[in-house]
């Protein structure tokens, strides 16, 4: 029996799609899946895809929904970040109700990005 779900991509609005390729593909380095013109998918390995379509609107009100990526190395994604002159909102630190080591910051159309790895 052939599986019933093949993965699974979370779209948003886009005010630049050549922004947000330089900030997920150049600058976090999420292999581009497919580009569909309007639409641009990148794939997060370990799984899920994010899409970001320039016929869709950003919208968010006062918070912005947050895509958390996770990796082993918080410290040397907030390095390369600022090497790419984006300016992350925090330093990477330990949040202990959740047991994260976590930074923010926001991408190209204002989404809050969170880099991650759980502690435990």
């Amino acid at each position: 029996m052939a599986e019933l779900w093949q993965g699974s991509v979370v779209f948003f609005g886009a005010s630049s799609l050549d922004d947000v390729h330089a900030f997920y593909h150049g600058c976090l380095e999420l292999p581009l899946y497919k580009d569909q013109g309007l639409c641009r998918i990148y794939e997060v390995p370990g799984g899920g895809m994010l899409g970001f379509c320039s016929h869709l609107a950003v919208q968010y009100e006062e918070k912005s929904p947050i895509i958390t990526l996770l990796t082993d190395d918080v410290d040397g994604l907030y390095e390369r970040v600022l090497e790419y002159g984006y300016r992350p909102e925090t330093e990477p630190k330990v949040y202990s109700k959740f047991n994260i080591y976590h930074f923010f910051l926001k991408d190209p159309s204002g989404y809050t990005v969170e880099i991650q790895t759980f502690l435990d």
